[in-house]
C-alpha cells in the first residue's frame, strides 16, 4: 500500500535564453486551470516512460515547441521550486538553463503565443508567474560560470 501523503508531481521547466542572452522565452498557457492566459515557461511533468531527466526535459521541448527548436541546455544544474496547486496536488518545478540556438518555433495546443521578452522588461511584463523573475536571476548566473562542455543540445 502507497502512502499518497508522500507523493508530488515533478514537472520540469525550462528557462531558455536567446543568444545573446538579454531575452528569455516565455509561452502563454491556454486552457489550464490554475494559470490559463498567463505566461510562463516551457517544460512540463516527467513521465515513468521518459528514461531520465534529459529525456523528459527533449520530449517536452519536442511536444510544446516543436523538434525543429534548438537549445543547448545544461542538465546538471537545477533551481528548484515547491508549488501548491488549487486542486491541492503538490508540486516540485526543477529549473534549467537552456539558450536557444535556431530552428521554428511550433507551439502545441497547450498555449496561444509566445513572446522573447527582454530581461530589461521582464519585472514589468504582465501576465507571468511569480517564480519567473527568480528562476531568470538564477540562471543568468548560472550561465556566467558554465562551461561550454556541460550543455547538451535537445
Amino acid at each position: 500500500m502507497s502512502d499518497t501523503t508522500l507523493l508530488f508531481q515533478y514537472c520540469q521547466k525550462i528557462v531558455v535564453f536567446n543568444e545573446a542572452r538579454d531575452a528569455v522565452l516565455l509561452a502563454k498557457r491556454k486552457g489550464e486551470a490554475d494559470f490559463d492566459g498567463t505566461f510562463s515557461f516551457i517544460g512540463g511533468k516527467l513521465e515513468t516512460f521518459d528514461g531520465g531527466l534529459l529525456s523528459g526535459l527533449q520530449r517536452e521541448k519536442n511536444e510544446e515547441i516543436g523538434t525543429t527548436a534548438k537549445l543547448k541546455i545544461c542538465p546538471s544544474l537545477s533551481h528548484n521550486e515547491y508549488y501548491i496547486k488549487k486542486d491541492g496536488d503538490a508540486m516540485v518545478l526543477p529549473h534549467y538553463l537552456a539558450i536557444y540556438t535556431g530552428g521554428d518555433i511550433a507551439l502545441n495546443e497547450e498555449y496561444s503565443e509566445y513572446e522573447w521578452v527582454k530581461l530589461s522588461e521582464l519585472h514589468d511584463f504582465q501576465p507571468k508567474i511569480n517564480t519567473i523573475e527568480p528562476a531568470v536571476q538564477w540562471a543568468l548566473r548560472i550561465a556566467e560560470v558554465t562551461p561550454e562542455e556541460e550543455f547538451v543540445v535537445i
